[in-house]
């Protein structure tokens, strides 16, 4: 399988939110590199922390965090994707553009990196 599959099938996974998927496309050892300075910033590291980590986005913006994937390149074991994010949050609202880049080894993901549109906001957004 190549690298942008296997984050087409995360990607499909994290659409339809089904954990179960998701989880499959996570290396044992993955880590998500969250950036700003925000509650949600930091890495987390493990399935079950990245499930946590998506888990505390949906319960801060009351389940309206949504992820679209816009585009997706590769090159090897890399792979690029273009993505628009939302939630809404006690009157405020987040829409942004960023683009996430993935590590996969072997047919999983074992790192994520995330960069945002406009990180201050973000961060404001999720306190």
């Amino acid at each position: 399988m190549s690298a942008i599959d296997v984050v087409g099938q995360y990607g499909a996974a994290i659409a339809a939110g089904d954990m179960d998927a998701l989880v499959a496309t996570l290396a044992d050892d993955v880590v998500w590199h969250q950036p700003g300075a925000n509650q949600r910033s930091g890495d987390h590291v493990g399935p079950e922390a990245v499930l946590a980590h998506l888990g505390a986005f949906m319960r801060v913006s009351g389940g309206t965090f949504t992820l679209e994937t816009e585009s997706a390149t590769e090159a090897g074991d890399l792979v690029a994707t273009t993505v628009r994010f939302t939630a809404r949050r006690d009157g405020a609202v987040l829409d942004q553009h960023g683009v996430d880049v993935f590590r996969i080894a072997g047919d999983r993901i074992a790192e994520i990196w995330l960069i945002s549109e406009d990180q201050p906001a973000e961060d404001l957004f999720w306190g």
